[in-house]
């Protein structure tokens, strides 16, 4: 059964006579406005008549009031209807309402004058309709003036159990938003003032709720108004303003409410579901991105596209808005079965994985992987498919040599072989400067994509990024799953940062980075301003139930204290996009990479990783020279 505002049944127990009134006048508004114009058109003719008869009864013309006030409803509706009176246009009683009831009852008056003055012989006297027009106008008004008063005490009823909101934002988002608050029936959110740092909106009003300084009175204007919550009310605010805003909130004791990005809302239009709390993905990941949606059709567009390590965070979302640019095919192809599951579930609604879209295979397999290219002949390929978690390849790395150098070289020679037109090798920004195991190989990767495409008759490229909020291993992920063990979170160091990105905004921008990027580039995306990781970790424990404590464990092997997103002697052009960077690397020479030996102790073959990387930063020095 529905809940009403304050979680009781909708079905009238518990609820005020006022409020019962106010939600029936509602829900039957214009059934009752047409019968209550109607009624008051008779009341107002009879009273005219008895008024020109000096309140004589017996001289009443009942036939002709009947005719007449017949006449008098049908005008009134037709012009009601003209005027939006009857279409729950307007506020009850409000001057634009009035204004329509005023047409419509001159209108009225007229017709019926003519009427009456035409007919032989004449239904009531002349002056009655003149009169009773008088008379249905001030009773209409009058109506209205006494359903809004009931209305406006429902409402300070319900006003009295709603969230006092300050709203941030007195752009397009902020009126809409005010609008949607004022016209819920429960009054959830009850608007009390509007911030903004436009100082040309200083004398706003908005439907009586009034501007009341920007960002820096928002703790006065909380004080003043007791308000209990600020809404942040423009969906274009990107993770940098919802911070700063957010900081603010907390100084001041208020919850923060936020709108979805643009790109989520449903034409654009705010509504009352719309508004919701501020999640941790909004502060570290939100941005609006400009797309060229002609070059990204003309590379996608009925293309046969494969995407490995399609069961992957990186890989689903990838298959997911690839499969909006309407690709000729598409091929997931993923070792986890559990995963191609899951993202053809995703796609199309069932996941029976009975037909050719998803392929169950391991890059590592040179021979399967070449009769996927030989039967199915991808035009584009991104290569996500890799092993990322960095404290298990510190401990197994000849794991990395065999899946992130080995598969990629598989797939760069392949697809060469088969005249691939695109190839995306999808990078990581521990690639830059590397000291880890994962770095060490994707930055190999990097090389050995940049020496195929000087072969190649395609495009092949790579295209580097950080942190992917919410992916499978991530720090959010274990966060999440630390607090509801119910702690302790631990941390490795409280100054450690990392760049962050949603996963959205991450494969959108390797979307695009892959249709503008030349031979060989490394694309490298911009990931915003780098977060510590321990003001993650107290916003997070802050939002648990209970208390929730911190542990600091110290760095482990191969970690940084900082990210970074450029190698030495890496310079950051953006010639094409402004969020992409366009870099060169020094290439690796196939046999070198095929030399390595991966099945010594993890120790060597860190040692070797780490000298062919140093190798490649010796060539990036003499060619920068």
């Amino acid at each position: 059964m529905p809940r009403d505002y304050d979680g009781e049944s909708s079905n009238g127990a518990g609820m005020t006579g006022e409020w019962r009134v106010g939600v029936f006048l509602d829900r039957r508004r214009t059934a009752i406005q047409m019968a209550a114009d109607g009624f008051v058109w008779f009341v107002a003719l009879f009273s005219a008549e008895l008024l020109r008869y000096d309140f004589n009864l017996t001289r009443v013309q009942y036939r002709g009031l009947l005719l007449l006030g017949s006449v008098a409803i049908v005008v009134q509706w037709i012009c009601g209807f003209g005027f939006h009176l009857y279409r729950g246009r307007y506020r009850f009683g409000s001057f634009e309402e009035v204004e329509g009831v005023l047409f419509s009852a001159v209108l009225t008056t007229w017709a019926i004058f003519l009427v009456d003055l035409l007919i032989s012989p004449r239904w009531l006297p002349v002056s009655v309709p003149v009169a009773g027009g008088i008379f249905a106008l001030v009773l209409m008004v009058g109506l209205r003036y006494a359903w809004r008063l009931v209305l406006e005490r429902r409402d300070r009823s319900l006003a009295t159990r709603s969230e006092r909101v300050l709203i941030f934002g007195a752009g397009e988002g902020g009126v809409q938003a005010l609008n949607a608050m004022q016209q819920d029936r429960f009054r959830t959110y009850l608007p009390v003032g509007l911030l903004d740092d436009d100082p040309r909106k200083r004398n706003i009003r908005i439907k009586n709720v009034r501007y009341v300084g920007g960002r820096n009175s928002l703790a006065a204007a909380a004080t003043r108004l007791d308000a209990t919550a600020v809404l942040i009310a423009i969906p274009s605010a990107d993770a940098t303003l919802l911070r700063e805003l957010t900081q603010l909130a907390d100084d001041s004791g208020l919850k923060v409410k936020v709108l979805p990005p643009v790109a989520e809302l449903l034409d654009d239009h705010v509504g009352l579901g719309d508004i919701r709390d501020l999640d941790l993905v909004d502060l570290l990941g939100r941005r609006q991105i400009e797309t060229d949606i002609d070059a990204i059709a003309h590379y996608l567009t009925g293309k046969r596209v494969l995407v490995t390590g399609a069961g992957g965070s990186i890989g689903s979302e990838l298959c997911l808005q690839i499969s909006r640019y309407g690709p000729a095919e598409l091929i997931m192809l993923d070792r986890d079965e559990s995963a191609l599951h899951a993202v053809q579930l995703s796609i199309s609604g069932r996941a029976l994985l009975d037909d050719a879209s998803t392929v169950l295979a391991d890059i590592r397999d040179v021979d399967h992987i070449n009769r996927i290219f030989s039967t199915r002949r991808p035009q584009v390929v991104f290569h996500a498919a890799a092993l990322k978690h960095l404290p298990l390849l510190e401990q197994y790395p000849g794991e990395a040599v065999k899946s992130n150098v080995w598969g990629t070289l598989t797939l760069l020679r392949v697809a060469q072989e088969h005249n691939v037109e695109r190839f995306v090798n999808v990078s990581t920004d521990k690639a830059a400067k590397p000291q880890s195991v994962l770095g060490y190989s994707k930055c190999l990767a990097e090389r050995l994509t940049a020496h195929v495409s000087q072969e190649a008759d395609g495009t092949f490229l790579s295209v580097r990024f950080g942190n992917v909020l919410g992916s499978r291993g991530s720090v959010l992920t274990a966060f999440a799953a630390q607090i509801a063990a119910g702690g302790p979170v631990t941390v490795t160091h409280p100054d450690v940062t990392r760049f962050f990105m949603t996963v959205q905004e991450a494969v959108h921008l390797l979307i695009q980075a892959a249709a503008i990027g030349g031979p060989g580039e490394v694309l490298v995306l911009d990931m915003g301003e780098p977060v510590r990781i321990d003001e993650v970790a107290h916003r997070l424990t802050a939002q648990a139930p209970r208390r929730i404590s911190i542990v600091y464990t110290g760095l482990r092997p191969g970690e940084k204290m900082h990210e970074d997103l450029f190698g030495d002697g890496e310079i950051d052009v953006r010639p094409i996009h402004p969020l992409i960077s366009h870099v060169e690397v020094p290439s690796m020479d196939p046999t070198d990479a095929l030399a390595i030996d991966a099945w010594v102790g993890p120790d060597r073959v860190r040692e070797i990783l780490r000298e062919y990387v140093q190798v490649g930063v010796d060539a990036d020095a003499r060619m920068s020279n």
